[in-house]
Order: structure tokens, then C-alpha cells, then sequence
């Protein structure tokens, strides 16, 4: 399929499933600051005046759960007259935390595979899939469709938290349809945004009148700033361009929807242009591999593709729980490689150590949270874990590992 158009969606960190991930990796960076070796799986559930935190943490660190969660609910901005029946001053907060289940902390202390090598001594915090994706279609190596839809997202928070346009709220969708020809993107088909807003705007009370301005707003605002260093630019004449279709989006954030922990791992990676394993990162220390495999399988695809042995790549890794050594690994090019997968693969398991313990320590997983300040994963929990262009994420510094994989990829051409 050469000819087709692709569609990503975002979040803000306003919507109730962001919120969810913003406080169990607030959790994880709070607990990791204070105590590096923490085990923390935290799922956070909240609704219309309520936060409830549950889930299994073995830590030393010592921590003010229920500030913990305030402070996230009102920096992402639910307060005051904006909160919409969740505001973060008085909302319930209920913790219901347990310690983790010594029947997996065994596997990870101690892997089945273990020998001297101190990285064979731990084994994966549990069985499972990761894919990891790249593609030469940005400069960050992400598909399109899902960075444009995170540029929209990062933008609409901007100006509503800087009060450029001070009747947006928090809660908010964008969503971005490309057109590819011959399997590359050539234009933008269409962009949608649903943004919660007050009731009345600038004494408009008229829906469809509301919806206008806002329109008007976004594009001005939020679309052209979004997208102005980019080859490919919406056209207002061209561009299809879609505002709250429903009419008004003024019930929103946790009144208007349940929100849980772990509900948007497409969000949270390629948009759905690549496979995904399944499982959720927030809320989850470094032994899960989940998060960490799936940031080392990124690791790999963008070494890849940077090192131009692939215009696409996608890496996927398997685990066995208490075991140290991915029981699995695949390198798949899309018949864009300039060597064979197979001689791909084993290039990636020459020059990548794929051991959860190897992985931590590659990226300094334990102590990114103290090092920068007390939080580093909550960052992470909106608006994407990869291709970030506001946050300096190890796993997408692949400068040195390209060139090892260039030279190396010599002895096959």
C-alpha cells in the first residue's frame, strides 16, 4: 500500500488518563530521588473529586503521597474556577499502596541466568513484547501523523497555560491525518482539536459562535506556530480542519471521564504506525521492562536509521520473567535496509548489551529523577516518550552508536 493517508491522535496533560500518568511518575520520580533502588509499579484512577492511588511499592523513601498528588493536579491546572468538579485543593485522595510481590522481586534480585557478570544478576521484572520504531520521515526519526499531533497537543497547553487564549481548560484532544504517496507523507489531509473551554467567551454565548472563535484562535495560535519550521505546512484552504465537532467541550478532565493509569501507550509512542507490545510505562521503575526495554528498543531502531542502514526500522525484544537475557530479538526493515535483517540482527546483538541491568545503567535510569531535580519520568508522561525535542532523553541520544553501527555494517556491503 504505497497511496494512503495516516492518522495519529495526542493528549494534553489535562486529559484524565495523562493526569493519571503525570502522578504515578510523579510517584516513581519522588520514590527513585530519595531511594534509586525503589520498586514502584503505582497505578493512579480518578474521577469527579477523587485520586485514588494504588499498587505495589518496596522503597526506603519516605513520601507525602497526598501533596504529591495535589501538587501535580494544580500545576497541570485544575484549581479555582478552572478545576471543572476536580480541583486539586479539595479533591479526595486515597492511597492504597502494597509492597511487591516477593515471588517477582526474587526474579529480579536474583536472575535464573545468573553467572559473575554483575548485569546477568538481574532478571526482567516480568515476561513480555517491546517494540521500539524509527523512520526517516522527521528529524527526530518519528512518523509524521503522531509528531504533529504532539507539536498540536504541546501547543494548545502553551497557550493556555501562558493565558493567550485564557478561556481554554485543560482537558484536549488534537489528532493529525497525513497524505502519503509512494510511502511518503506529501501533505497534511486533515487536523482536529477538541479543547475544553469556559462556557462564555469574550460575552459570546452562542455555541456555533464559540466554536468560530475558537477555531479562529487555534489556527492562529495554536496550528501555525505548531507547524512554521516544518517542509510540509497546513493550508487553510487546503487542509481540512476540524474544532470540537461536537459543538461545545465544556464538561471535561476527570468530571467529565474516568481517567486510569496506562490507557494511551499509543499516544505515548508511534501513533500506531508501529507494533506495540502492550504494556504501559508510567508508574513503573526501571527493573520493568516494559518501560525500559521499549526505551532501549527505540535506542536500537534510532541507531539504525541514523546510521542510514534503513529508511524504517523496528526492533522488537522479548522477555522471561528473572531472566536477564531478552529470550528474543528481531530487526525488521520494511525492505528499506541496505543490509540483510539478518545480518542486522546480529549487529544489534553484537554492539547493544539488551540486559535489563545493562539497560539501567546505559541510561542511568536510577538517578536521572535526582539529577535533574527531583523529576525526570513525570516529563515523560505527556506528549510522548521518543522523538522529544524539549527533553533530553538518553535513549534518543544515538549520535556515538550510529557511527559504531555504520562502520561495523561495512564488513556486509
Amino acid at each position: 500500500m504505497n497511496d494512503f493517508i495516516f492518522t495519529s491522535e495526542s493528549v494534553t496533560e489535562g486529559h484524565p488518563d495523562k493526569i493519571c500518568d503525570q502522578i504515578s511518575d510523579a510517584v516513581l520520580d519522588a520514590l527513585l530521588t530519595e531511594d534509586p533502588e525503589s520498586r514502584v509499579a503505582c497505578e493512579t484512577v480518578v474521577n469527579t473529586g477523587l485520586c485514588l492511588l494504588t499498587g505495589e511499592i518496596t522503597s526506603k523513601a519516605k513520601v507525602d503521597y497526598i501533596k504529591l498528588v495535589r501538587d501535580v493536579i494544580k500545576r497541570i491546572g485544575y484549581v479555582g474556577y478552572k478545576a471543572g468538579g476536580f480541583d486539586a485543593n479539595s479533591c479526595a485522595v486515597l492511597v492504597a499502596l502494597d509492597e511487591q510481590s516477593p515471588d517477582i522481586a526474587q526474579g529480579v534480585n536474583e536472575a535464573e541466568d545468573i553467572n559473575n557478570d554483575l548485569e546477568d544478576n538481574t532478571g526482567a521484572g516480568d515476561q513480555g513484547i517491546m517494540f521500539g520504531y524509527a523512520c526517516d520521515e522527521t528529524p527526530e526519526l518519528m512518523p509524521l501523523p503522531i509528531s504533529l499531533a504532539h507539536r498540536l497537543a504541546i501547543q494548545l497547553a502553551k497557550v493556555r497555560h501562558e493565558e493567550i487564549l485564557n478561556y481554554l481548560l485543560p482537558d484536549g484532544k488534537t489528532q493529525v491525518s497525513i497524505d502519503y504517496k509512494k510511502g511518503v507523507p506529501v501533505s497534511i489531509n486533515t487536523i482536529l482539536i477538541s479543547t475544553q473551554h469556559n462556557p462564555e467567551i469574550d460575552g459570546i454565548k452562542n455555541e456555533e459562535e464559540i466554536r468560530q472563535k475558537i477555531k479562529e484562535d487555534l489556527w492562529t495560535n495554536v496550528v501555525i506556530p505548531a507547524t512554521e519550521d516544518l517542509e510540509i505546512k497546513p493550508d487553510i484552504q487546503k487542509t481540512r480542519f476540524l474544532v470540537n465537532p461536537t459543538g461545545k467541550f465544556i464538561v471535561g478532565g476527570p468530571q467529565g471521564d474516568a481517567g486510569l493509569t496506562g490507557r494511551k501507550i499509543i499516544v505515548d509512542t508511534y501513533g500506531g504506525y508501529a507494533r506495540h507490545g502492550g504494556g504501559a510505562f508510567s508508574g513503573k521503575d526501571p527493573t520493568k521492562v516494559d518501560r525500559s526495554a521499549a526505551y532501549a528498543a527505540r535506542y536500537v531502531a534510532k541507531s539504525i536509521v541514523k546510521a542510514k542502514l534503513a529508511k524504517k526500522a523496528e526492533v522488537q525484544l522479548s522477555y522471561a520473567i528473572g531472566v536477564a537475557k531478552p529470550i528474543s530479538i528481531l530487526v525488521e526493515t520494511f525492505d528499506t535496509g541496505v543490509i540483510s535483517q539478518f545480518n542486522l540482527t546480529e549487529l544489534v546483538k553484537k554492539y547493544f548489551d539488551l540486559r535489563p541491568a545493562a539497560i539501567i545503567k546505559e541510561f542511568d535510569l536510577r538517578n536521572l529523577p535526582k539529577k535533574m531535580g527531583g523529576e525526570f519520568f513525570r516529563k515523560t508522561a505527556s506528549y510522548g516518550h521518543f522523538g522529544r525535542r524539549d527533553l533530553e532523553l538518553p535513549w534518543e541520544n544515538v549520535e556515538e552508536k550510529a557511527i559504531q553501527l555504520k562502520e561495523a555494517s561495512k564488513i556486509f556491503l
